[in-house]
């Protein structure tokens, strides 16, 4: 009978919990927007930080005031307190969406995620007042433009609020039975487990999609995004009226589209790779073949093109061995990386190098996962080595290779642009740019960035539409897909 007032405690404390977790989610969102940032306190502080960046970033948060700091028109102290304060700050956000995370689990674990938020939100609070005293001691400096941001306030309610939701809970929520030990869900422990890289994805692919605004704005660098520059559609329709735009652009493409033609082609590369690897009985020898494969995706590309200039170049291995030979001269000594003869195809051979190795531990993961069994039925049936592989081993991974060759055909736009910047020269650059290459020449050598804009926004929705065309036409073919 005991048990039951405490269930119905859970149910009432259940809504307390749900607005603490959402006000800590809140919270840790708003950390890396810079219109939210509460230690942009002066209008010197560039309004694109974040406070994030603000607290992991001391340079960042001084970066225009240094010129003031030399000549001693400005007290630094107050901006280390300032740095202190936002640092303070991130770090009560942080323990308080641990606190959110802790509260997922059973009785004993919501207890504890009381005495974690708790903390938190003092910390939050000490912070606060540290970016509020900063401010009040540089709110007399007129060359700064002293200023209090919204963020201050919205923080300060957050950390209120969230501290008194935590102090009724710890009044209200009773202690859990001793006995009982800490348990959480399946669901929610997967989930926890997804959440790190779900911020991840969140702050480097998907908060960055905030950067489309550019498109609409006259923007040069350095300057600022206001009604007087705006410009509406116009870099959309200059990307398609202006020719020596869409001429670049149908160049680009056709390489783009060329060389992941060419890598579709040779998806099944790291496949069959993988597969024949599987093959090897001498556990040392695969190992070491493996091994071996992997490296090349941890040399940077800038190394791969050091070693390729080293072979490659007019007084590379190469030429310099047919010299020592006798087959050739310096006169007429080949400079293999200037020339543009075959591009796509040495752009294809460089990759299939450097990340075979790499794509084929999914695969290798695949065959491991598939039931001995079926190996042993086909042996006792008489299947040789290779028909065991070609029976067993490859339907066994078509799933796996098709769902990788679906995300392929998504990403067909995006080749990436180390390989492509490394090996381009004024003689290949007629094969060698494609689109990410092109975007990055534009915006940043160019200082086109709102057209460069546009075209990245343009290949992130094609790419979106490619994804799901592929995946009707998997689940059309096969009946099977990943959406």
């Amino acid at each position: 009978m005991a048990q039951q007032p405490i269930e119905n405690e859970k149910e009432k404390m259940a809504p307390v919990f749900a607005a603490d977790r959402i006000l800590a989610f809140l919270g840790f969102f708003f950390l890396f927007i810079p219109g939210m940032n509460p230690a942009r306190i002066c209008e010197k502080i560039s309004n694109k930080l974040s406070l994030f960046t603000s607290a992991v970033s001391y340079s960042s948060i001084v970066a225009d005031m240094k010129q003031l700091f030399r000549y001693g028109n400005l007290n630094q102290g107050s901006f280390a307190l300032l740095y202190a304060g936002a640092i303070v700050l991130a770090l009560g956000i942080v323990v308080i969406g641990a606190g959110a995370c802790i509260s997922l689990g059973n009785q004993p674990m919501k207890r504890i995620s009381i005495f974690v938020s708790l903390p938190g939100s003092v910390l939050s609070l000490i912070g606060l007042v540290l970016i509020f005293i900063s401010h009040g001691q540089i709110s007399a400096d007129p060359n700064v433009g002293p200023m209090l941001p919204a963020g201050v306030i919205l923080y300060t309610a957050l950390a209120v609020v969230i501290l008194v939701l935590n102090l009724i809970l710890m009044v209200t929520v009773p202690k859990a039975d001793s006995s009982v030990s800490m348990h959480m869900e399946t669901k929610y422990q997967l989930f926890l487990m997804f959440l790190p890289f779900g911020m991840l994805a969140f702050v480097f692919s998907y908060l960055p999609l905030w950067g489309w605004r550019y498109s609409f704005f006259d923007y040069r660098s350095g300057g600022e995004l206001s009604a007087d520059n705006f410009v509406g559609f116009y870099w959309f329709k200059y990307l398609f009226e202006n020719s020596a735009t869409r001429r670049d652009i149908v160049t680009v493409l056709r390489n783009t589209l060329a060389m992941s033609g060419l890598g579709l082609l040779t998806s099944w590369v790291p496949l069959a790779f993988a597969v024949f690897l599987a093959e090897i009985h001498n556990k040392t020898f695969k190992r070491f073949v493996q091994t071996f494969t992997t490296i090349p995706n941890f040399i940077s590309w800038v190394l791969v093109y050091t070693v390729a200039l080293a072979i490659f170049s007019t007084e590379g291995f190469i030429n310099t061995f047919a010299q020592a030979r006798g087959w050739i001269d310096a006169s007429t000594a080949t400079n293999y990386l200037m020339g543009d003869s075959h591009t796509w195809l040495k752009m294809l051979a460089w990759g299939i190098w450097k990340g075979t190795g790499w794509s084929a531990i999914i695969y290798i993961a695949g065959i491991s996962g598939i039931d001995q069994q079926l190996y042993e039925a086909a042996t006792v049936d008489g299947a040789g080595r290779f028909q065991r592989m070609l029976h067993v081993t490859l339907p066994g991974l078509m799933p796996t290779y098709m769902v990788m060759l679906l995300l392929a055909v998504a990403g067909a736009l995006s080749n990436g642009l180390d390989q492509y910047l490394v090996f381009s020269n004024a003689s290949n650059l007629e094969h060698m740019q494609v689109l990410d290459l092109f975007v990055y020449k534009l915006g940043v050598e160019k200082g086109s960035i709102p057209l460069s804009t546009v075209i990245g926004m343009t290949k992130s929705i094609v790419s979106v539409v490619l994804f799901f065309v592929a995946n009707s036409i998997s689940k059309f073919v096969r009946g099977e897909s990943i959406v």
